[in-house]
């Protein structure tokens, strides 16, 4: 079987769908104490890499989605699904899990 390389730019997420890079996680505290990886919390920031084309109407016309390429989003800690593509750390999440855009 042949091997394939995946990137963010040769998968598309479908429906309402979108790709978050995440955020780097924070490996020191306020106060400088450095945290060990099982310290660490799951990051909620990321930045928007690829959309879908949107959810389905009745109708059979496309909803667009609110969220663009490049904006910075907050999303719900436990959603999505991880996937590693050429070595970085993404989410694929439904529209529905981001809960704003971050300035």
């Amino acid at each position: 079987m042949a091997a394939v390389s995946l990137s963010v730019s040769t998968v598309k997420p479908l429906g309402d769908r979108v790709f978050v890079k995440v955020s780097s996680k924070e490996e020191k505290t306020a106060g400088g104490i450095f945290l060990p990886d099982a310290a660490q919390e799951k990051p909620q920031v990321g930045e928007i890499s690829a959309v879908g084309p949107g959810k389905r109407n009745e109708d059979g016309t496309r909803q667009e989605l609110e969220v663009k390429v490049g904006d910075k989003v907050l999303y719900s800690k436990y959603a999505g699904t991880d996937i590693k593509l050429g070595g970085e750390e993404f989410v694929l999440l439904a529209e529905k899990d981001i809960l704003a855009i971050v300035n």
